[in-house]
């Protein structure tokens, strides 16, 4: 049996930039322009606070060599974030796409906004999330870490996200001791 290629994630582009969101954050507490880089304490409390300007910074990336069935994983979130999957047309590919198994492998394609990140790792972080699709969220957050390593740090399972486990069938994560570590570090810089 032939092994499939590993999934390869390719970071595009960051759009927007932290001074834009600066002001834009100015705007809605009646103060001008400001003038400083903002810094990256600033960026983590407003990223936790989720206010509306963080949706300026958007992350373009690109899964390749994904399976189908992950990439529709992904394609079910749909707030704050565009998908662009390659096609399975018969009359686009030449291949008869009834005989195409979910675990045929395609691009996909994102443009997503800092909030959406956010939201989708609350979900796809989740030890209840498949492992497939975690892995593939995780190589897109290591990529997004060296760019942008606050909205990184944001990003947490629904457990940490709440405080506790809301899953049917919990992992029992959010009762164990590395629970704490990882809560504590989430919220390192609130006040």
């Amino acid at each position: 049996m032939q092994k499939k290629p590993e999934i390869k994630i390719e970071f595009l582009n960051v759009k927007g930039n932290w001074r834009e969101v600066a002001d834009s954050a100015r705007t809605t507490i009646n103060l001008g322009k400001g003038k400083k880089e903002p810094s990256s304490e600033w960026k983590y409390k407003m990223l936790l606070a989720e206010h509306s300007p963080i949706r300026q910074i958007s992350i373009h990336a690109k899964w390749i060599n994904i399976p189908y069935w992950v990439s529709v994983h992904f394609v079910r979130h749909k707030i704050g974030i565009e998908h662009w999957v390659r096609t399975q047309r018969s009359d686009r590919t030449k291949i008869d796409r009834s005989n195409l198994p979910q675990g045929a492998l395609v691009e996909h394609e994102i443009l997503a906004t800092a909030q959406s990140i956010i939201n989708i790792s609350r979900k796809r972080l989740c030890s209840q999330a498949s492992k497939e699709t975690r892995n593939a969220w995780i190589l897109l957050l290591k990529e997004l870490q060296k760019k942008e390593p606050e909205i990184f740090n944001a990003c947490v399972p629904e457990c940490v996200y709440r405080g506790w486990c809301p899953e049917y069938k919990s992992c029992g994560f959010h009762r164990s001791s590395g629970f704490t570590n990882v809560l504590l570090k989430y919220r390192k810089n609130i006040n």
